[in-house]
Formats: C-alpha cells, structure tokens, sequence
C-alpha cells in the first residue's frame, strides 16, 4: 500500500486518513530492528493523517474508498466497512 500510486503518480495515501501497525505495536512485539521500515512512519512521509488505537485495540479508518484497520484485532471490523462500501447505492 505504501508504494501505491494514482494516476499522476502521487502517493495514494496522500492526504487521506489512514491507520496501520503503529510504531508503538511495532516496539512491543520487537520488531522494530528487524522489520525493514516502520509502516506508520512511511505513510506519514507519503502525505497520509495517520492516526491509531491504544496497542492492540481494534480500530478502523475509512476515507473514501480506502478502508484501513490497525492490526490483526481490527480484521473483522476492516471487512464489515468494506462489505459497507460495497453495499452503498
């Protein structure tokens, strides 16, 4: 998702309101020196509000048609927006 791009070539992200593993989830599983990048870090460099949960908790962002959730407890509540987004007239 990070290296997404729109048609002009402009980070999908950017602008939009999103949520991912945050850093603080990243530290407490001790990852951090191992995974190659933090994702919430990357996002905000592509222009995008990144925003989280206390660790662990579920925790869903939707922005348009960009359906974003936290972590592995937000999976169901991820699925139920984008069903939603797929029911809308």
């Amino acid at each position: 998702m990070i290296n997404a791009a729109n048609e002009d070539e402009s980070p999908m992200v950017e602008g939009k309101q999103v949520t991912g593993f945050s850093n603080s989830e990243e530290q407490a599983v001790g990852l951090t020196d191992i995974v190659p990048f933090s994702l919430q870090d990357e996002l905000v460099k592509r222009g995008a509000s990144f925003s989280n949960a206390p660790d662990w908790q579920e925790y869903v962002v939707v922005d348009g048609l960009l359906v974003t959730g936290q972590n592995p407890a937000s999976s169901e509540a991820a699925a139920k927006a984008l069903i939603k987004l797929l029911s809308a007239d």
